[in-house]
């Protein structure tokens, strides 16, 4: 054999040697509940000097009344403001002072913190979590201040950004009577127009410990951490309203739905959404492969004949929306200059209807594989990652234990699999499709 191919087939057999490696590495994890209803998981790592705080509250965009939309994503902003022991503005700095970083987000489902901190530090971190739990300062500066905030946020980020109302514009459509129907930042007059007391009453309803799931996460000791869990967390009262838990149940579509949106920018973009199952269900996992097989990298479907060979779109992505409740399937293209996007069409509905018509080949569904084994290790690389996948296991599918066992479920899934789904769930007779187009000069 050639030396130089003797030395790549050595490499490629060890890269695959450490990724099976990594792959069977089980994540170990305690989880417990307070009497309060907080929801506790805590995972050890001493490999690094460092530790994360995560606190993850079952509140997203969909658990809005639909006159005070953004109201999550507002939250997100509104808890750094300060508490009855931290000034204002003061969180951040008190991080940073002691090596730290942190950062929160939100989605349709979920609101989330995280601090990472030097793990001298842990107890500080679990100090500035339960502070901001059980004594947030809620008032008239705050709120001015982050109105205007979170509507500034509003204009940068989506209204006056090129594509920035493309995702809202499609899921307007593709949701008719579920809240999944308005982005998470939500109109700027709902903001505006919030009073204090809607204010409190979204906090009093859902930042509350037994809403809540907090993940420890790094080098810890796990009986002190239970200890300063209990001491900082023990006490904090139980919530005593009933959560909003929305129960809309989007209708099934039966006819497509076409549309077209002018926006300011350069060059068009060509949607597709279908409705699809919610994330964690059988379905999705063959969807999430399905779409890689389309769009994941430069010898997938979508992209190799249409801007590899073709040359007729600049990019394409094809990817479902996973989502607590059903969700949906979105492919998007952009074309290349000059090219119709109804050419665009022409090509991702053949494309479509070849999977729905044939099993994909044995090489593409071991590549499929490959690329899921790779994703589910590279989900695992950090404490940080480890933190917020443990608390969305647990809070939006039941099953901490997932973040070990997910990849059984890709594993599972069959080229059988995928083209049912493509049949099932890609049809054109229940789908948006939206043609963003440059707003005339």
């Amino acid at each position: 054999m050639n030396p130089k191919l003797r030395l790549f087939a050595f490499l490629f057999l060890l890269l695959g040697f450490f990724t099976a490696q990594a792959a069977e590495q089980r994540i170990e994890f305690t989880e417990y509940t307070l009497d309060n209803g907080l929801h506790v998981i805590l995972h050890q790592d001493n490999t690094t000097p460092n530790v994360v705080v995560n606190i993850m509250y079952h509140v997203g965009g969909k658990n809005e009344h639909p006159d005070r939309r953004g109201f999550a994503h507002f939250f997100e902003h509104l808890m750094f403001e300060g508490s009855k022991h931290i000034g204002r503005g003061e969180f951040a700095e008190i991080v940073e002072a002691a090596g730290g970083s942190l950062n929160a987000y939100t989605s349709f489902d979920v609101t989330n913190y995280f601090v990472l901190l030097p793990s001298n530090q842990l107890e500080l971190g679990l100090w500035l979590e339960s502070e901001r739990l059980l004594h947030p300062v809620i008032d008239s500066i705050g709120i001015a201040t982050q109105k205007d905030v979170v509507t500034e946020e509003m204009k940068q980020v989506r209204d006056n950004r090129p594509y920035g109302r493309l995702m809202l514009e499609t899921i307007s459509r593709a949701f008719t009577v579920h809240p999944y129907h308005t982005d998470v930042l939500g109109p700027d007059e709902h903001i505006r127009n919030a009073t204090y007391e809607e204010i409190i009453a979204f906090h009093d309803m859902f930042y509350v410990p037994n809403n809540a799931v907090l993940v420890v996460s790094g080098d810890i000791d796990i009986e002190e951490t239970q200890r300063l869990v209990e001491l900082y967390f023990g006490d904090i009262p139980r919530g005593e309203h009933e959560i909003f838990r929305p129960d809309v149940v989007e209708p099934m579509r039966t006819t497509e739905l076409r549309d077209t949106v002018f926006d300011q920018i350069q060059l068009p973009a060509y949607i597709q959404a279908y409705p699809i199952p919610a994330q964690g269900t059988e379905d999705y996992y063959a969807l999430r492969m399905l779409g890689s097989l389309l769009s994941q990298g430069q010898s997938s479907r979508l992209y190799r004949r249409m801007v590899v060979e073709e040359q007729v779109a600049l990019q394409v992505q094809a990817m479902p929306l996973g989502l607590e409740d059903p969700g949906i399937h979105m492919i998007l293209s952009i074309p290349n200059m000059g090219v119709d996007p109804l050419a665009l069409e022409e090509i991702i509905d053949e494309e479509l209807e070849m999977v729905r018509a044939e099993l994909i080949t044995e090489e593409e569904f071991q590549k499929l594989r490959n690329q899921v084994e790779s994703r589910m290790v590279n989900s695992n690389t950090t404490i940080a990652r480890r933190a917020m996948n443990l608390a969305e296991y647990y809070l939006l599918y039941g099953d901490t234990n997932l973040i070990n066992t997910e990849i059984d479920r890709y594993m599972a899934v069959t080229r059988e699999d995928i083209q049912r789904v493509a049949q099932q769930y890609l049809r054109e007779d229940g789908r948006v499709v939206l043609f963003y187009l440059p707003e005339a000069l």
